[in-house]
């Protein structure tokens, strides 16, 4: 297949795609840890300061799915509404979701900060767990704001912002005509070589970090409905990989973890996206190989851009930023989806 990599310019031509400004690092920051460490020791203090409807919607399973908005004043339709995906244990309440959904509303937009199943507070109304293919679930939040309004955008991170461009690219004959746009920040786009990334080297900190999320998560189940999900079955696996196969897969009704990651990858779906759509990793992503991002192919219609960045980490791309925290993604994720919905 053809490769494919961008990296962002100097100029704003007022293209879909066109920057606003390169990426340019604090001092002392390059390098993959130092940004993905960096990026969330910086932006720890960041809080939702705005108004905030909860609102729950029912995915066809029975599964809710708690969906957290901050519209804007006046008239609903007048605004756009931009759509927020979390990654592997995180909420809306994670630090790149805040930094994101408090300068798009500052810009105009109606937030809503989405809670995959049972994520977050999410776990109050729903027993259920997420995984990186219901998206079903993502379409459910995206009809909900293409009812109050006719432009919608999508911005995921890291396994939501696979989520986001599987859902994109597979559902796109069931996406509502309002949602105009999609960005992904942080892809893995093979989620098999993401899962043996994630035990290699000095990732092992970032993999302790997901196991213990994961882990709290069941164990949360557990004290509440043992008859679903037994105490003590969450810690047999010790990787990423042997939860996605012991646990992951069959709530999810997969076969086995290579089921799973095979059906839920983005990058097979990636020539499928029939709207603008914005790819943004960094070459030095230390939990996604660059590699896994730049051998898939894109649409023929150019409207999936790719962009790859010296240096950024795995959520940090910190740096310039009119984003709360440094947050230089968020403003290249707002240029790019206010690009598309003119």
């Amino acid at each position: 297949m053809p490769r494919a990599s961008v990296t962002p310019n100097d100029t704003d031509d007022g293209e879909v795609g066109g920057a606003l400004r390169p990426f340019r690092p604090w001092p002392l920051t390059r390098g993959g840890h130092s940004q993905t460490l960096l990026g969330r020791l910086v932006r720890r203090r960041l809080r939702w300061t705005l108004p905030v409807e909860d609102v729950v919607l029912t995915a066809d399973d029975g599964a809710r799915l708690l969906l957290r908005v901050s519209w804007q004043p006046g008239t609903r339709a007048a605004s756009p509404a931009l759509v927020l995906v979390h990654g592997l244990g995180g909420d809306d309440g994670s630090t790149y979701m805040l930094s994101t959904g408090l300068l798009a509303h500052s810009r105009g937009w109606h937030v809503l900060r989405l809670n995959m199943r049972g994520a977050g507070d999410g776990g109050t109304v729903t027993h259920h767990l997420y995984n990186a293919g219901l998206t079903g679930d993502l379409l459910l939040a995206l009809d909900y704001a293409a009812r109050h309004t006719r432009r919608v955008a999508v911005v995921g991170f890291s396994l939501g912002a696979s989520l986001s461009l599987l859902t994109l690219g597979r559902e796109r004959s069931r996406l509502a005509d309002a949602v105009r746009a999609g960005v992904g920040v942080a892809v893995p786009m093979d989620l098999a070589a993401s899962a043996v990334r994630l035990e290699q080297g000095a990732n092992a900190l970032y993999a302790l970090h997901f196991m213990r999320a994961l882990r709290a998560t069941w164990r949360d189940r557990a004290a509440r409905l043992p008859h679903l999900y037994p105490p003590g079955r969450e810690l047999g696996p010790r990787t990423l990989r042997e939860w996605d196969d012991a646990i992951t897969a069959p709530l999810g009704g997969y076969r086995s973890a290579e089921h799973y990651y095979e059906s839920s990858s983005a990058g097979p779906w990636l020539a499928d996206i029939d709207r603008p759509a914005l790819v943004l990793n960094a070459y030095d992503d230390p939990l996604v190989q660059p590699s896994t991002v730049t051998r898939w192919a894109l649409p023929d219609h150019g409207r999936v851009t790719l962009e790859m960045t010296p240096t950024g980490g795995h959520m940090g791309f910190l740096g310039s930023s009119e984003a709360p925290g440094h947050f230089w993604a968020a403003d290249r994720a707002l240029a790019f989806v206010e690009a598309a919905i003119g």
